[in-house]
């Protein structure tokens, strides 16, 4: 990736110098764009400078008064922003609940101009992943489109790397994927079909309003999506890496959340014991994020593990052992915290 952004900046330069609709479009843009959308198997993509751009756009341009947005209550604050910053009306079920979510569209989407149901596939901060078949079945019955945001599954997870919707079998309406994860660059896209594709990128302030991405790193994403294609193997071991940790850190008596990637939290509830532990760990050479408020509601802060596929067995041996020999001081903390709440 670092030859492929360096050989692209003598004939393209850093910046953009402009929004995509002045004279911020390049080649490398569009190229970048068609490879994307291919790889997503879906007609068209735009490119977005980031993620929250991405996912705020999208909605902002896809939704207003008059509709009704219903929304996974554990969405990212960036759907949430795109919600709310869309004036449409919005609806929030219970995470995962797809009951509830056939009972509100039964409720409210006859009153709607038009209905949006917008979820992640893979939760950033639970590492779990919602029963994507069944949504999109419930969208077809109901006449509502689907968003569905892959950040945290593209490139980890589905037959080379495409994430969760098609490893569902799942063509949602609109696809947001983020390009600083997995694919090792920046900025982020959205996919879905020409038609909807032409009115984000003619709505979506976020997207109209914005110097384009770096020419630079938009030359460098064929490459990322050719890498991510390719790496079966890393995938594989990376999964192996996510069971074992969560097996193990299970049987030591920790409270690890289900979930089906990389994305693996160990649920302590108070801010403070959480981040005690975090950093026991970093001092052992373990570093693990450590999430609290306003990230998640209080008394639900956790730890949040994240494995590579590029550590080895030794690595992940060193993390389980890591947290066994630090088992007892976290029961300690977490009994201290609750004591002294009294």
């Amino acid at each position: 990736l670092k030859l492929a952004v360096r050989e692209s900046l003598e004939p393209l330069g850093v910046g953009a110098g402009a929004s995509r609709h002045i004279s911020g479009t390049s080649r490398a843009h569009t190229d970048a764009e068609d490879r994307l959308a291919a790889f997503v198997r879906l007609p068209s993509a735009l490119l977005f400078g980031s993620g929250y751009a991405a996912n705020v756009g999208a909605i902002q341009a896809l939704a207003g008064p008059g509709d009704t947005v219903f929304s996974d209550e554990l969405n990212h604050a960036s759907i949430i922003d795109g919600c709310q910053l869309s004036r449409a009306r919005v609806l929030v079920y219970p995470h995962l609940d797809c009951a509830a979510l056939a009972r509100l569209l039964k409720e409210h989407r006859a009153s709607a101009r038009a209905a949006l149901v917008v979820t992640e596939s893979l939760f950033s901060m639970d590492g779990d992943a919602p029963p994507l078949s069944e949504i999109a079945g419930l969208c077809e019955r109901h006449g509502a489109g689907l968003i569905v945001d892959e950040a945290h599954a593209l490139g980890v997870l589905g037959n080379g790397g495409r994430g969760l919707c098609d490893a569902s079998g799942v063509r949602p309406h609109v696809l947001v994927g983020t390009l600083g994860k997995a694919f090792g660059l920046s900025g982020a896209f959205v996919a879905g079909d020409a038609k909807t594709i032409r009115l984000v990128q003619n709505r979506a302030r976020s997207f109209v309003f914005s110097t384009a991405p770096s020419p630079a790193i938009a030359a460098a994403i064929p490459t990322a999506v050719d890498l991510v294609e390719s790496a079966n193997d890393a995938r594989a071991r990376l999964d192996g890496h996510a069971r074992r940790i969560r097996s193990a850190l299970r049987d030591v008596g920790y409270r690890v959340g289900a979930g089906v990637g990389p994305i693996i939290p160990i649920h302590v509830g108070e801010a403070r014991a959480v981040m005690a532990l975090s950093s026991a760990l970093l001092e052992r050479g373990v570093f693990v994020h450590g999430v609290r408020p306003p990230t998640v509601a209080p008394g639900t802060s956790r730890l949040r593990v994240t494995p590579m596929s590029s550590h080895t067995t030794e690595h992940i041996d060193f993390v389980i052992q890591s947290f066994k020999h630090l088992y007892q001081t976290y029961l300690g903390i977490v009994s201290d915290t609750q004591s002294a709440g009294r």
